[in-house]
């Protein structure tokens, strides 16, 4: 019986990421900034992410928390620390470094 050499290095469980995206219901703003997100998050993060959209019309309260001061909002939660994006995030290099994974240059 043949059996398969394990690799030197255990292989290390991805980083899940966890995203909330604060809007106020539905608009063509929002919905751009979940847009934009998702395909945001399937090209650099596939299988790793999860978004939790929070319509502060809704769930006002949860503003504090996160010290929402405009919408659309992303807030990265994990990996700590937490990282901050206004805005619809049309512009990929500014997600990029807004959410550490890029450094400002």
């Amino acid at each position: 019986m043949k059996t398969k050499k394990s690799s030197a290095s255990p292989r290390q469980p991805a980083k899940l990421w966890q995203l909330r995206l604060y809007v106020m219901d539905t608009t063509p703003k929002s919905e751009t900034a979940f847009a934009n997100l998702k395909k945001f998050c399937e090209s650099h993060l596939k299988g790793r992410y999860r978004i939790t959209v929070i319509d502060l019309l809704k769930r006002p309260h949860l503003a504090k928390g996160d010290q929402i001061l405009a919408i659309p909002t992303v807030v990265r939660k994990l990996p700590k620390p937490v990282r901050t994006i206004l805005g619809n995030l049309s512009d990929t290099e500014r997600v990029l470094v807004g959410l550490d994974l890029r450094p400002a240059g």
